[in-house]
């Protein structure tokens, strides 16, 4: 099933709804617990959609994908490299990129993004479907020339707009069967299956809930393939996955 936030361009109401091909179903309740159709169904043509959820947090991990013609490391880092990305970064799946001011480009990264659905700690491995609601895609933008010379990523990934997400969470698809494609103003860029992945979803889950407490709306950024790169003002960056949807976000420099 899919899930989806919109705006309802006449009204400016926002709303939570699951989707099908007649249009978004509104619901009310909570997606992650229960939930009922209140009634009404907007055509596509009617709505501007929103980021599929207002996340409790935004974690990522970087350096978690094989390249083409790679081998898989013997064996998992000991320590992954983990980073948070602030709220304020959440942007709309059709929504501006800003440039900020001081830059004059970004880097764009499109991610399989994971949304938990169950508040868990000390998760097991095996125990980690268990607390995974769906999927979602992500771009996860960075000004990688802000990079503190330490390695340190705060505010590489911070900037306000910094995390396009969407369009929808579908909640019935296997993560490891699915192809990560970008383009950048139409050329292709990135196209790779996710089974490149290096440290698996589930273990990603587990180690983290063994430091902190994940909660439903939670969302887990798994890395970007090979092919991401930089972006101006003026392009338009695509980020798709099959049975998900695609975002598509033109670039802008910041006058603010």
């Amino acid at each position: 099933m899919k899930f989806a936030r919109f705006k309802h361009n006449l009204t400016g109401t926002e709303a939570a709804a699951f989707v099908t091909e007649e249009g978004l179903h509104v619901i009310q309740g909570d997606i992650f617990g229960s939930w009922t159709e209140a009634g009404a169904i907007f055509p596509f043509s009617e709505v501007t959609l929103l980021p599929p959820l207002r996340p409790n947090s935004i974690i990522g991990i970087g350096a978690n994908y094989i390249a083409a013609g790679q081998t898989r490391p013997a064996r998992l880092p000991e320590i992954p490299l983990f980073f948070h990305k602030p709220i304020s970064s959440l942007n709309g799946p059709n929504d501006e990129i800003l440039i900020p001011r001081g830059l004059d480009k970004l880097n764009f990264e499109c991610e399989l993004a994971v949304v938990i659905g169950k508040q868990g700690k000390y998760i097991p491995v095996e125990k980690a479907q268990e607390h995974i609601f769906g999927y979602t895609i992500a771009n996860d933008v960075s000004a990688v020339q802000l990079t503190h010379p330490g390695g340190h990523w705060m505010l590489v990934k911070s900037g306000d707009t910094f995390t396009p997400l969407g369009p929808y969470i579908e909640t019935e698809l296997d993560p490891y069967r699915l192809t990560i494609q970008s383009k950048l103003n139409s050329e292709l860029k990135q196209n790779s299956p996710t089974e490149r992945i290096i440290y698996p979803i589930a273990g990603i889950i587990s180690y983290l809930s063994q430091l902190l407490t994940l909660q439903p709306g939670d969302v887990i950024l798994t890395g970007t393939p090979e092919g991401a790169g930089e972006m101006r003002a003026g392009d338009t960056i695509e980020c798709s996955i099959a049975g998900i949807g695609s975002l598509s976000n033109r670039v802008i420099q910041s006058l603010s």
